[in-house]
């Protein structure tokens, strides 16, 4: 079994103590000291994180995820770094790849000067098979007629209609633009040019 939700992990929290707490990311109004404190939340306190969907509970998520985030910065990286815990470690791949790989890049790219990484082709195949399914996710979002296109890996119609655009680039690419990292994201969009605006300007995500 592949272990790239254990390797995006790993690169992670060292970029975490490299660049610090109060570095930027992608993650607007997040610092990275916040999403550290939400990846931990995320896997240790499942009563709270019940919150990050449910928005009448969001307040109760804000405060301990607030209190999580706000201890010694080594142990907060040592938490998300130890992963989530024993009984859930079977899934580690399955449920995390994507959200490791994108937070990893949330903080990457939020630093200067910051360019793609060349992934290994087991991650890129690893994060197309996540793609497809995502895409169903991010249907509802979608202003416009939408397939995402990853030369050498396939395509996926995202939404069906018209007016329609194609979304072209690698995996991971492609991975960033559905959650809604557009301005991240290195892909071509082609398409009518008012579907591509509409399509530039719509919330992703989930």
């Amino acid at each position: 079994m592949s272990a790239y939700a254990q390797w995006e992990r790993r690169a992670l929290c060292d970029l975490m103590l490299e660049v610090g707490p109060d570095a930027p990311t992608l993650c607007e109004g997040w610092s990275v000291r916040d999403l550290a404190g939400h990846l931990v939340l995320r896997e240790r306190r499942p009563d709270a994180a019940v919150g990050i969907l449910v928005k009448p509970l969001r307040s109760y998520t804000d405060r301990v995820q607030h209190r999580l985030s706000d201890r010694s910065w080594p142990t907060v990286v040592e938490d998300v770094r130890s992963g989530p815990p024993a009984l859930l470690r079977a899934v580690d791949e399955q449920v995390n790849v994507v959200e490791m790989f994108v937070h990893h890049e949330d903080v990457r790219r939020a630093q200067p000067d910051a360019l793609p990484r060349t992934l290994d082709p087991g991650e890129e195949r690893t994060l197309w098979a996540r793609l497809v399914p995502m895409a169903r996710l991010v249907r509802r979002r979608l202003p416009v007629g939408v397939t995402l296109e990853a030369p050498g890996f396939g395509r996926v119609k995202a939404r069906r209609g018209e007016p329609h655009v194609t979304v072209s680039g690698p995996p991971g690419e492609l991975v960033l633009f559905a959650t809604g990292r557009r301005r991240a994201a290195r892909v071509d969009v082609s398409g009518p040019p008012d579907a591509v605006s509409r399509l530039e300007a719509a919330r992703l995500g989930f």
